[in-house]
């Protein structure tokens, strides 16, 4: 994803002469492509997260699109202040983008594991929320993002090879599911809707049961929540799955968005993270198991 990311910025940038990109002294191997392309529009800010969160208010209030990229937890809870304050207080276009989203960095301790980011994120009243589940969902993000200029979240996680064989060819929408994979012969009784990272390890759950549809919805957020009653209403049983802790999560969120419909949030089950999770170190895959997702959980 983050490959897809920074080719589309470029590609983006080269056409929009008010695209900066602001990074926390990471994501060599990856960023160089905008930075050779576009030095005026590159900073790099160092390790000071609160500072390069400022600095990008500062460029948007001056008409710019910034996107402010670093690993896991830093460019949301070190800065939380200032994305409240400066960014989403003051409605400007600053796209925060997190690499390695839910248990990505596993192997790095709690420190980096991103699983009480979309709590924070969605708390924001004018935060719109991306988080693809793939390198095509990534660009189809960006360019909504791009299109619709607002304080917002771009979490990427791990592309891990699924093939996305998806039945919808339109660009997304915030707040709408996304058709994965529809039964085309019988209608189905059951959703299964994920967001973010989550998207691959629903498809590998359900690689071979073709009796569900399959949806994905990567972007949401406060102001979106009352197109999900209608949503839901379309199936007996709406199974979500997410790679972050159930509290705050995606789920909660639409379980809030289903408050006047007592009936609708009856047929709908979480599958989120245990918090059992915080306390261990492993790589992304036995996490996510030992947390309660996937086959095995």
């Amino acid at each position: 994803m983050r490959a897809s990311f920074i080719d589309e910025l470029c590609k983006v940038a080269a056409i929009q002469k008010n695209v900066y990109l602001i990074v926390g002294d990471v994501g060599y191997s990856v960023v160089e492509k905008f930075q050779d392309q576009f030095k005026e529009r590159f900073i790099n800010a160092g390790v000071a997260e609160q500072s390069m969160a400022s600095i990008a208010a500062g460029l948007a209030s001056e008409g710019n699109h910034v996107f402010v990229y670093s690993i896991a937890n830093f460019p949301i809870f070190r800065c939380a202040e200032q994305i409240r304050n400066d960014v989403d207080y003051h409605h400007l276009p600053v796209t925060i983008v997190s690499v390695g989203g839910g248990l990505m960095y596993g192997q790095s301790g709690y420190s980096h594991h991103a699983v009480q980011d979309y709590a924070f994120m969605r708390s924001m009243p004018n935060m719109m929320i991306a988080s693809p589940g793939d390198g095509d969902e990534t660009k189809q993000c960006l360019k909504y993002l791009i299109d619709n200029p607002q304080p917002s979240y771009l979490r990427l996680g791990k592309s891990r090879g699924e093939k996305v064989d998806c039945t919808s060819i339109n660009a997304i929408n915030p707040g709408t599911w996304r058709p994965i994979r529809i039964n085309s012969i019988n209608k189905a009784n059951k959703a299964i809707l994920a967001t973010g990272g989550a998207l691959a390890i629903v498809l590998g759950m359900y690689s071979k049961d073709s009796s569900v549809d399959i949806f994905s919805m990567p972007l949401w957020g406060m102001s979106t929540k009352d197109k999900q009653a209608e949503w839901v209403s379309k199936y007996t049983q709406v199974e979500i799955y997410e790679d972050h802790l159930i509290d705050g999560g995606f789920g909660s969120w639409i379980l809030e968005s289903l408050g006047q419909h007592p009936q609708l949030r009856a047929r709908v089950k979480i599958h989120a993270l245990d918090p059992v999770v915080c306390g261990l170190v492993g790589t992304q895959d036995q996490l996510e198991r030992l947390g309660g997702l996937g086959s095995e959980g």
